[in-house]
């Protein structure tokens, strides 16, 4: 029997479907949280072998001691896996510290996590990026401004989401942002791109070959939500894109993706640019698992399949006969505390539905993207999915 360490399997919540998955492909899941086991919901519970409790996630140690003691218990590790970016490199350190090599380990970081790191994978196989340079100071900022002009906009080279992203437009906001930036952290700045973004979700197989494929449209800036305390909208697409499909294609191969989830994020521009002419595909950056929150449920409802047992198959058997189904687009709507609406909740929820499919509260950890009330739907065009959008969110 193989064994499968799953790292923090109750976050997010639905992430227990992959861990039922994995257990009735036959394989032992194992799994480490800091969540007492008791808090755990029953159907995760019913789905681990054993699950190892630990004071805190952040310390590496007793996580490590964790590892060890299933080792010492149950044998080899085949698998270990969060499916969360925050903890991927995390991830990266157990493979490597316990020879598991089954996924990504730490020297591979770099070109997966680092958005300066990805520009030369993407650029390998034909795909645009954006113009950079790495923050130093006032004058060598400067200088790169003055060659793509301003806005511009600042991130973590290494980050997750849109957290401390900034939109500079002017040299008093480049002189703030360097006064008041983390002097420890590295930042990349990027010449500005006007465009929504595109993804490529894909289960990718242990040759590199999708057997699962679909992507996701999100028309507001992440960063713009995050910082405007904005409602959130996006959509997974009821067909993917040729284009798309293709650029995710060409970029599994060049970052040599294997026996793994991942979420690609493409800009669509929508005007011409330097960089390319409105509607060219040009590369934001990738992410070496699902895309987050609810996204795998809305695949699921947009394809009429479920993307939890093709993910735990290509595990178990590197290959899945889940069919898909009929195909529809599947909106979200995250709406904010303390906004007014045309249409209260209820009287939303009642206008649709027949389309809606979930309906929650969204966790703390995931609001500062989402929102904090949670409208999933299903719809078969897109005209009717951006009524249900105007309804929603004016």
């Amino acid at each position: 029997m193989k064994n499968f360490v799953f790292i923090s399997p109750n976050f997010p919540e639905n992430y227990w479907q992959f861990c039922r998955e994995l257990s009735r492909n036959g394989l032992r899941v194992l799994g480490i949280g800091d969540c007492p086991y008791d808090m755990l919901r029953p159907e995760l519970r019913e789905s681990l072998t054993e699950y190892y409790k630990v004071g805190s996630m952040e310390n590496y140690e007793e996580v490590y001691r964790a590892v060890a003691f299933f080792i010492s218990k149950y044998g080899r590790i085949d698998w270990l896996e969060s499916n969360n970016e925050y903890w991927l490199e995390r991830d990266a350190m157990l493979r490597t510290d316990f020879h598991i090599t089954s996924g990504w380990q730490v020297e591979d970081m770099p070109r997966i996590k680092n958005k300066s790191g990805m520009k030369p994978y993407y650029q390998a196989v034909g795909i645009r990026t954006a113009r950079y340079h790495m923050v130093d100071d006032f004058d060598g900022c400067m200088a790169f401004i003055r060659e793509v002009g301003f806005p511009v906009i600042v991130k973590p080279d290494n980050g997750v989401g849109a957290s401390h992203t900034y939109k500079l437009s002017s040299e008093e906001d480049l002189r703030d942002f360097l006064g008041q930036k983390e002097t420890e952290v590295s930042y990349i700045m990027e010449e500005f791109v006007t465009a929504e973004v595109n993804s490529y979700d894909a289960i990718i197989d242990s040759r590199g070959n999708p057997i699962f494929e679909t992507g996701n449209v999100t028309p507001e800036s992440i960063m713009d939500i995050v910082n405007n305390h904005g409602n959130s909208i996006y959509y997974i697409v009821r067909d993917l894109a040729d284009d798309v499909r293709a650029a995710g294609r060409a970029a599994v191969r060049s970052f040599g993706v294997k026996s793994r989830f991942v979420h690609f994020e493409f800009f669509r521009l929508t005007c011409d640019q330097p960089m390319g002419k409105k509607g060219d595909v040009v590369a934001l950056e990738v992410n070496m698992r699902p895309c987050g929150g609810y996204s795998p449920d809305m695949m699921n409802f947009a394809n009429s399949t479920d993307v939890y047992k093709i993910w735990a198959d290509m595990i178990a058997f590197d290959q899945s006969t889940k069919p898909c189904g009929e195909h529809s687009f599947c909106g979200f709507v995250g709406r904010r505390d303390g906004k007014d609406f045309a249409l209260s909740d209820e009287e939303l929820l009642q206008k649709y539905a027949t389309q809606m499919r979930m309906v929650e509260r969204i966790p703390d950890a995931l609001s500062g993207a989402m929102g904090n009330r949670m409208f999933v739907a299903v719809f078969p065009t897109e005209g009717a999915m951006n009524a249900f959008y105007a309804d929603a969110v004016r």
